[in-house]
């Protein structure tokens, strides 16, 4: 028993030795201090003062002795025979930074898109192969002939007074053509119920499209009746601000005769098919017409209100009122010629398109 002791206590006396030469060599670190003031953990009063804390951190780390490491030894200076430079990490942040004051905007068309034909398309199918398609592409984007015919106004007029005459009234345009130019063809006229027309007129006009809401318009109109005359017109029709349809045209006649008329709506929603409309139309006369009744100055003016129900979009029946009223020396003659120069109409008409 006495041996088997001996040599127990002989092996373990190495063991120990070694193991307490590997803790010497490799020691345990111990862990860093926890600093309670910066994590919040104290009272500001039992902290030291900030500055003092900060000379102690700096006194802790110039006792680190970094210029002791040799890092070419350690193999992070580059070799003698190397061609690379050190790296200029001021220049970082000078074009990367977008935000930076005086860079350049950024661009979303880069240069070399301008770059090469102009339809370089043509350098793999040949021209002839790609002369179609790019037609076909100007029609399809603002090229496309379309047309519309538009009844405004086709209506009957009842007199709301004793002795006024009951009649009839329409007012149409057609147009066909592109976004830019059209042909248009208008008319309008009306007369009394059960008698003949009293006006009558067809008016054929080229339109140009002068901005984004308005066509200048150019031709020529006949007038029918009351007789046959022949006018060159010039006009303006478009939208107007607050959506306001404006129709304005001058006509200067085969004698010699200047006139004018100016048209304006509006289309006011009341819901998704039910539509109030007021509209104003006024016609002027450079001179005197004796042949048609007609006076210098503001011939007539007409003001009106019409409730439209669209059934469907293409077809809307109305009913209204409107007022006419003959002024100036216009309406001096109605008065000398026996006629009432003003009245209110009751109105039942219909406004369809296709």
């Amino acid at each position: 028993m006495r041996v088997a002791a001996f040599l127990m206590a002989a092996l373990a006396a190495p063991l120990s030795a070694q193991q307490h030469s590997h803790q010497s060599a490799h020691p345990t670190p111990e862990p860093a201090p926890v600093d309670h003031c910066a994590m919040g953990h104290l009272p500001p009063e039992k902290c030291p003062p900030k500055a003092e804390s900060e000379g102690q951190a700096a006194r802790d780390h110039s006792a680190m002795d970094h210029a002791a490491k040799d890092h070419s030894q350690m193999g992070h200076e580059a070799p003698a025979n190397s061609s690379q430079e050190p790296m200029d990490h001021s220049a970082h942040g000078a074009t990367d930074d977008k935000s930076a004051p005086g860079a350049a905007p950024e661009s979303a068309l880069a240069p070399r898109a301008l770059e090469g034909p102009r339809h370089a398309a043509d350098l793999v199918w040949g021209e002839d192969a790609m002369a179609p398609a790019r037609r076909q592409l100007a029609e399809e984007n603002g090229g496309m002939r379309t047309g519309m015919v538009l009844v405004e106004r086709l209506e009957a007029r009842l007199g709301t007074e004793s002795g006024s005459e009951d009649g009839y009234l329409w007012d149409a345009q057609a147009w066909y053509g592109g976004d830019l130019d059209r042909l248009v063809i208008k008319t309008e006229g009306g007369g009394e119920s059960g008698g003949s027309v009293e006006d009558a007129e067809v008016q054929a006009l080229y339109s140009r499209a002068i901005g984004p809401f308005f066509d200048l318009q150019a031709g020529t109109r006949l007038d029918v009746e009351p007789d046959t005359r022949s006018h060159a017109v010039i006009g303006v029709q478009g939208l107007a601000p607050y959506m306001f349809h404006v129709d304005v045209a001058l006509f200067l006649s085969d004698r010699g005769d200047l006139t004018a008329r100016i048209e304006g709506e509006y289309d006011q929603k009341i819901t998704q098919r039910l539509i109030l409309q007021p509209r104003i139309e006024a016609e002027f006369s450079a001179q005197d017409i004796a042949e048609r009744d007609i006076g210098a100055g503001i011939t007539k003016i007409e003001t009106g209100i019409r409730l439209r129900y669209e059934i469907v979009r293409e077809f809307a029946p109305y009913v209204g009122l409107e007022y006419e009223a003959k002024l100036g020396e216009t309406a001096d003659i109605a008065k000398a010629a026996g006629k009432d120069p003003d009245g209110l109409k009751v109105l039942f008409g219909l406004r369809a398109w296709f």
